[in-house]
């Protein structure tokens, strides 16, 4: 397989991989027991579940979105690829 004709370099997929892993780790933060109509439960207002969970899950996002929109760099192309490539 040529690599030129990929869209994205490794490095682009180990930022979405890490960014995917921030999103889960902010959701299993935001997860935990409910409150019921026979008992309340106060945890649900905690600050790692209003605060901590969402900025770490808002975090991940970003990290995803850098992922997608960072250009590989390519190190082969020549100027001759590139006159070739615009002449066409």
């Amino acid at each position: 397989m040529n690599k030129r004709n990929l869209a994205f370099d490794r490095t682009n997929y180990l930022l979405l991989a890490l960014g995917m892993a921030i999103v889960i780790i902010g959701f299993i933060l935001m997860s935990g027991s409910g409150s019921d109509l026979e008992a309340y439960n106060a945890d649900i207002f905690s600050t790692r579940r209003i605060t901590i969970a969402p900025i770490t899950c808002l975090f991940g996002f970003v990290f995803m979105i850098y992922g997608v929109m960072r250009k590989p760099k390519n190190t082969e192309t020549t100027a001759n690829e590139t006159e070739e490539g615009c002449a066409q």
